[in-house]
């Protein structure tokens, strides 16, 4: 048999699927260690993302710094971190690993939607008795909303297809199921566990784009 067809065998056949290491399981830890990554960076970069630029000031240094950071692989920080003493508390050198690679597009794009908008927008705002917060709130976010949420969009399927590193220093996630081919030499399990990290990075970008307009604030002004 070939391996497409072995593929399929192996994603169909429900022992693979049910018990600690099964498919269900393993799914279960990927989702979270990918919530947990997003959220810790969603925190960390937005709100200095966006407060930049709303400033105007500050940005294009902050967005260059990370940007920077793109430049040392994932697995080399993975690597050096679970070395540390921080390797001794689980899953943390691999969460903070994730994070550094989701701050980039987290800060980049938000930044970057900040400035974009309409400065004569902003101006006719300031000019009927806006404060800086009211600004920010009515006006800035509602119209930087696409760009941020590409960004969100953006980490959440790169963070979701590098988790699967998480199974190098033993964590968990569906990159067990990739490390668990590797060793038995099981091609079929290998290639399933490919399959499996990428319908979930496009069924998280297709629920992302879904979210991202149901609360786009400018949907219903757009529409009347």
């Amino acid at each position: 048999m070939g391996v497409l067809p072995d593929t399929w065998t192996w994603l169909t056949d429900g022992s693979h699927w049910g018990g600690t290491g099964g498919v269900w399981h393993r799914l279960g830890e990927h989702l979270s260690l990918t919530a947990t990554c997003l959220g810790i960076a969603a925190v960390l970069a937005l709100p200095v993302a966006v407060w930049l630029g709303h400033l105007g000031r500050g940005g294009a240094l902050a967005v260059n710094l990370s940007n920077a950071g793109r430049a040392v692989p994932t697995f080399a920080v993975l690597v050096l971190l679970t070395l540390s003493p921080l390797g001794a508390y689980g899953d943390w050198p691999t969460i903070v690993a994730l994070v550094l690679f989701a701050v980039p597009p987290l800060l980049t794009n938000a930044y970057v939607g900040m400035r974009e908008v309409d400065r004569e927008v902003v101006e006719a705002a300031r000019g009927m008795g806006m404060s800086g917060w009211q600004l920010l709130r009515s006006v800035e976010l509602p119209l930087a909303h696409p760009l941020l949420m590409t960004g969100v969009r953006s980490a959440a399927v790169q963070v979701v297809a590098t988790a699967t590193l998480a199974a190098l220093p033993g964590g968990g996630g569906l990159g067990r199921i990739i490390t668990a081919g590797f060793r038995t030499y099981d091609t079929a399990q290998v290639v399933a566990g490919a399959v499996l990290v990428a319908a979930l990075a496009l069924l998280v970008e297709a629920v992302l784009v879904v979210v991202s307009r149901s609360l786009d604030p400018m949907r219903g002004r757009a529409t009347g």
